[in-house]
C-alpha cells in the first residue's frame, strides 16, 4: 500500500480544473501579482529569457535610446552637426546615425559636435553608451556561463505491459553529445482529488522506479514505474488513469562536465496524456561498421502493442 508523503512545495490546496504545477519547458506554473520590480530580477529575466526575446530587447533598447537623442539634436537644431536638408525626417534621421555613432563610439567623421552644448549632450551620451554595452557584454557572458541541464523528454508518456505488470514509462536524453555523468532521478505523483468536505485537495506520493540512477547516459534512458502494490494507481483500473487529475513530477540531476558541477532539471507529465497499450521506437541503433547511431528524432516516437 503506497504511503503519502509531505508536501514537496507544491501545496495542498487545489481545485477541480486545476492545471499542471510544472510546464514541458521545465519551468514552474505559477503566475505572479503584485510583486515587487527589483534589478536583480530584471537582471534574472534577462539572464532566463530565450535568445530571440533577449535581442529583441536589446534593439528595441538602442532604438529608444538612440531615438531619444536624435529627438533632442533635431530639437536644439541639427545645424550643429550637420547642414539642414529642410526635411525634418531627413534631418531626425541624420540625428539619429550621429547619436548611433557617438553611442557606439565609432564616429566615421562625416558628422561631428558643433559648440559647447552638443560637445557635453554628445560626451554623455558615449558615456551611456559605454556603460551599456559594459551591461549587454556581462549579460551575454552571465547567459553563456549559467550553469543549465540540457535534458530532453520525450514529450509522450506511455501505459504498457512490462514483465507482466502494467508500467507508465517515459524516457529522455542529452541534447548535446555530451554525456551525462550519474544522472539521478526523482518521481512524485500530485494527485487532485476531493475530500469529504467537498474541497478539491493534493496528495503527494513518491513513485518507486525499475532504475533511480545510472553511471552515465550515452544514449537514451527509459523510466520505468510498475504499478504494482507499493505505487499509488494500484487502487485505479488503467484504464481510469488517463482520467485522473494527477501528474508526475519529475527533477533529473546529473554531473556536466561543461560546466563542471551537478546540474538540475524539472519536468512533469499529466496523466491525461497517457498513450496506452503503445511502446517507444528504439532510438539508437548500430551501422555496418558497428558505431552506435543515436537517432534524436525517434526520442517521441511510439508504436502501438500488436494485439496478441
Amino acid at each position: 500500500m503506497a504511503k503519502k508523503i509531505k508536501d514537496p512545495g507544491i501545496g495542498r490546496s487545489s481545485k477541480k480544473h486545476a492545471k499542471r504545477f510544472i510546464n514541458p519547458d521545465g519551468s514552474f506554473n505559477v503566475k505572479h501579482v503584485n510583486r515587487s520590480n527589483s534589478w536583480t530580477g530584471n537582471y534574472d529575466y534577462l539572464i532566463s529569457i530565450s535568445w530571440i526575446r533577449f535581442f529583441f530587447w536589446v534593439v528595441l533598447g538602442y532604438v529608444i535610446v538612440n531615438s531619444f537623442f536624435a529627438l533632442i539634436y533635431t530639437v536644439l537644431g541639427i545645424s550643429e552637426i550637420v547642414e539642414p536638408s529642410g526635411n525634418i525626417f531627413e534631418d531626425f534621421l541624420n540625428a539619429f546615425f550621429f547619436s548611433a555613432q557617438t553611442i557606439t563610439t565609432v564616429g566615421y567623421g562625416a558628422m561631428a559636435p558643433k559648440g559647447l552644448l552638443f560637445g557635453i549632450i554628445s560626451s554623455f551620451e558615449a558615456l551611456i553608451g559605454l556603460l551599456s554595452f559594459s551591461f549587454i557584454t556581462g549579460l551575454l557572458y552571465g547567459r553563456f556561463s549559467k550553469p543549465r541541464a540540457n535534458i530532453r523528454f520525450s514529450s509522450s508518456v506511455v501505459l504498457r505491459k512490462h514483465n507482466d505488470e502494467d508500467c507508465i514509462m517515459f524516457r529522455l536524453m542529452s541534447r548535446s553529445k555530451n554525456v551525462m555523468i550519474h544522472p539521478k532521478i526523482e518521481a512524485t505523483l500530485a494527485l487532485s482529488q476531493k475530500n469529504d468536505e467537498g474541497k478539491y485537495t493534493n496528495s503527494f506520493y513518491n513513485l518507486k522506479l525499475e532504475r533511480n540512477s545510472i553511471t552515465y547516459l550515452p544514449t537514451t534512458w527509459t523510466i520505468v514505474h510498475a504499478i504494482n502494490e507499493s505505487s499509488p494507481l494500484k487502487e485505479f483500473n488503467v484504464k481510469e488513469l488517463p482520467e485522473l487529475n494527477g501528474e508526475i513530477l519529475i527533477m533529473v540531476s546529473y554531473y556536466d562536465e561543461s560546466f563542471a558541477q551537478e546540474v538540475h532539471q524539472a519536468h512533469s507529465y499529466v496523466l491525461n496524456n497517457l498513450k496506452q497499450d503503445h511502446r517507444f521506437v528504439p532510438a539508437f541503433y548500430y551501422d555496418d561498421n558497428g558505431y552506435t547511431i543515436l537517432d534524436h528524432n525517434l526520442l517521441d516516437e511510439t508504436t502501438a502493442n500488436s494485439p496478441k
